[in-house]
């Protein structure tokens, strides 16, 4: 099954792409992961990806386009997998299309606006293993330290009330056409994810894929 999630920043794509992945038994293609290995190793692409992070905008469609085409071609694709992060506009739709990648099925999770930016200026990262706290919904058992691994918790340059806005006004303007493009094709299906839990959500989502 090949699968689109669609979602704000903070929405819970990620939680819940690693649910699927996990049920379906099928690989999550996370553009943001990727992005951000490819900036912390310093690659021209991942200046460039940083760049455009650290301001809230989108990263260009090229480069975004570059590591996915390379990465659906992978031999553990094959079975399909789930897209999370990609695509975010309707330039990486169509480029998509053209690599005739056939999409079975889209789902959209929709979270207010506010409750995302609570989500993202409270969000903490283990700087040593990448496991993600909350000061409110996930809190650490010691303050600042990472209970599986001991690392410290950073807060991402990025996940600032400013810039976290700035990103919900991008995915409005440029990503919620998807919603309308991938429609056409009878392929979206709507997850209710505003003060819901993970597992509420999963409950929803499992319900679409007829699981």
């Amino acid at each position: 099954m090949k699968i689109i999630l669609l979602g704000a920043p903070g929405a819970g794509k990620g939680t819940q792409a690693r649910k699927i992945m996990e049920l379906l038994s099928i690989p999550q293609v996370s553009t943001g992961d990727m992005l951000r290995e490819a900036k912390a190793k310093g690659t021209a692409l991942g200046l460039e990806a940083g760049r455009s992070m650290a301001k809230g905008e989108l990263v260009p469609d090229a480069v975004v386009v570059g590591i996915v085409s390379e990465r659906l071609k992978a031999p553990d694709m094959a079975k399909g997998f789930i897209l999370d992060g990609f695509p975010r506009t309707l330039a990486q739709a169509k480029a998509l299309h053209e690599m005739g990648v056939a999409i079975d099925l889209v789902l959209n999770i929709v979270v207010d606006a506010d409750e995302i930016v609570e989500r993202l200026t409270g969000r903490l990262t283990c700087g040593k293993c990448g496991a993600m706290y909350h000061r409110t919904f996930m809190v650490p058992k010691k303050e600042g330290t990472c209970d599986s691994c001991g690392g410290g918790l950073v807060q991402r340059a990025d996940d600032n009330e400013a810039t976290v806005r700035n990103r919900l006004e991008v995915y409005k303007q440029q990503t919620m056409p998807l919603v309308e493009y991938y429609g056409r094709f009878g392929s979206v299906k709507e997850v209710n994810g505003t003060g819901k839990t993970p597992e509420a959500v999963f409950n929803a989502v499992k319900g679409l894929l007829g699981s």
